[in-house]
C-alpha cells in the first residue's frame, strides 16, 4: 500500500468514527446505552499507560515490600487526583480545539514557550529513560539475554508498536489498550496467588497512616510517579481534533463521554497501582523481605514464594508496561515539539535520541531500577510546567466558552495542584540532602 493510499485510508477511518460519534452526539443524553460509548473511548487509556509505567512498579514493590498494606491509601488518593487532572486536560482539547503545548504558545511569550520547550523535552528523555529500561529488564528476565541485546530488542519492539500510527489512531490504540490489558490481567492473576489479606487491604486503603518518616519519603515518590507531565499535554491533543464540535450542547455531551472514559482507564490504572503493592506486602512483607527494592530481585523472589509462574507474570507485565509507555512517551515528546515550536521531527529520528541515553545507562552497567527512580526525580521539576497552565487555561472563560471549570473545580484542582507540587519539591530536597 502506498503513502497515499495509507493517508487517504486513515482519513476515512477517521471520518467514519467522527461521524457515528456525531450521530451518537446529536441523540442528545443517555440515549443508546453502553455501546455508544465506543467511539468515545480511547484516548484516557493511551493516557493512563503514564500510570502503570515502570517508575510505578519500582515506587509500589518498595512501598509494599517495606510497609505492608499500610500506603495503600496513598494510591488510591493520587489517582483520584490523577483523575481530576486528565479531565481538565481532555476538556481544554475539547473546548479549545488545541492542545496544552500550543496554548502556552499562543498566550506565553517567546522566551518562556522556548524554557518550557526546553524544560519538557528533559523530561520526555527522563520519561523514555524509565519506560525502556523497564521494557529491557522484562525482555532480560523472559529471555535470560543480557541486558544490552534486551535493549536492542526493546527499540525495535517500540518502532514497530509506533509505526501503527500510519494506519490511524484505532491500531495504535487497540495495541497499547491491549498492552494495558496485559498488566492488568497479571496483576489480576497475581492477587489470587498472593491470597491478601481482603480486611487489611481494605482498612488501609481508607485509612490515612505512616510508619515513620521513610514511609512518609515513600509515599511522596509514589505521588511523584504518579501525576506525569507528558501525559497531561499528550491528553489534551487526544482529544482535541478526534471528534470536532463547536455548539456548546454538544460539546457537553461529548465531555461527559470523555469523563466516562477518563474514570474507567484511571480506575483500571489505580487497581493495577494497588494491586502491585498488595502483591508486594502479601508476598514480600509477609515473609520479613523488607529490603526488596529493585525489578530483579522482585522476580527472582517472587518464584520461590509463588511458583514460577509468578515470576513469569510479573516480567511480561513489566515488559507489556515498558513497551507501551515507551511508545506513548515518544508520541507525548512529538506534540509538545510541535505545540511548543511549530515543528517536527520524523518519529523514528526522535526515537533514536531518546534511546540512546538508555542504552548508554545499560552499556555502563549502571543499576537499571536506580536509574529509574532517579528519572521519577526528573519529571518532578516538569510538573509545574504542565499543571499550572492547565489550570490556568481551564478557569478562564475566554478560552473554555461553556466547558470552563466552576469555581469549585478551579479551588480543588489549584488544591491538588499545590499539594503535588509541595510534594514533589520534598522529595528532591530528601534526594539531594540525602534525608
Amino acid at each position: 500500500m502506498s503513502d497515499v493510499d495509507m493517508v487517504s485510508k486513515q482519513k476515512a477511518h477517521k471520518k467514519d468514527t467522527a461521524d457515528s460519534a456525531l450521530e451518537i452526539l446529536g441523540k442528545g443524553p443517555g440515549k443508546g446505552g453502553l455501546r455508544n460509548l465506543i467511539p468515545f473511548m480511547g484516548p484516557a487509556f493511551i493516557a493512563s499507560v503514564a500510570y502503570i509505567d515502570p517508575g510505578n512498579f519500582a515506587t509500589n514493590i518498595q512501598g509494599g515490600a517495606q510497609f505492608g498494606y499500610t500506603l495503600l491509601w496513598v494510591i488510591a488518593a493520587s489517582n483520584l487526583m490523577a483523575m481530576l487532572i486528565q479531565i481538565l486536560s481532555a476538556k481544554l482539547g475539547i473546548a479549545t480545539g488545541l492542545n496544552l503545548a500550543e496554548l502556552c504558545r499562543d498566550h506565553f511569550p517567546h522566551s518562556v514557550v522556548l524554557i518550557m520547550w526546553a524544560v519538557m523535552e528533559v523530561v520526555a528523555i527522563a520519561t523514555d529513560l524509565a519506560e525502556f529500561l523497564g521494557a529491557a529488564v522484562g525482555f532480560n528476565l523472559l529471555l535470560a539475554i543480557p541486558l544490552w541485546a534486551a535493549g536492542i530488542l526493546t527499540a525495535v519492539a517500540t518502532f514497530l508498536i509506533l509505526g501503527l500510527e500510519r494506519y490511524g489512531f484505532r491500531p495504535l490504540e487497540a495495541v497499547i489498550t491491549a498492552l494495558v490489558g496485559v498488566v492488568s490481567v497479571s496483576y489480576l492473576v497475581e492477587t489470587v496467588l498472593d491470597k491478601p489479606s481482603w480486611s487489611l487491604l481494605l482498612y488501609h486503603t481508607v485509612r490515612p497512616e505512616f510508619c515513620g518518616t521513610q514511609s512518609v519519603l515513600l509515599a511522596t515518590g509514589i505521588v511523584g510517579a504518579t501525576i506525569m507531565p507528558h501525559a497531561i499535554y499528550l491528553h489534551s491533543a487526544l482529544t482535541q481534533g478526534r471528534i470536532v464540535v463547536k455548539e456548546p450542547g454538544q460539546q457537553k455531551r461529548l465531555f461527559h463521554f470523555e469523563m466516562i472514559d477518563v474514570i474507567v482507564a484511571m480506575g483500571i490504572a489505580s487497581i493495577v497501582n494497588m494491586a502491585m503493592l498488595i502483591m508486594a506486602a502479601s508476598t514480600f512483607f509477609k515473609h520479613g523481605l523488607t529490603g526488596v527494592a529493585t525489578l530483579e530481585t522482585a522476580y527472582h523472589t517472587l518464584q520461590p514464594l509463588l511458583g514460577r509462574s509468578s515470576g513469569l507474570i510479573f516480567a511480561i507485565s513489566l515488559l507489556a508496561s515498558g513497551l507501551s509507555s515507551s511508545a506513548v512517551g515518544t508520541m507525548a515528546g512529538q506534540i509538545m515539539m510541535q505545540g511548543f515550536l511549530r515543528r517536527k521531527i520524523k518519529v523514528w529520528i526522535r526515537r533514536m535520541v531518546t534511546i540512546l541515553p538508555s542504552m548508554a545507562v545499560i552499556l555502563m552497567g549502571l543499576d537499571p531500577t536506580k536509574t529509574l527512580v532517579l528519572s521519577q526525580v526528573i519529571l518532578s521539576f516538569g510538573l509545574p510546567f504542565a499543571i499550572i497552565p492547565l489550570i490556568v487555561f481551564t478557569s478562564r472563560k475566554i478560552v473554555m466558552g461553556e466547558l470552563v471549570n466552576s469555581p469549585t473545580v478551579t479551588a480543588m484542582a489549584g488544591m491538588v495542584g499545590v499539594l503535588i507540587l509541595a510534594l514533589n519539591i520534598y522529595l528532591v530536597f530528601q534526594v539531594f540532602t540525602g534525608g
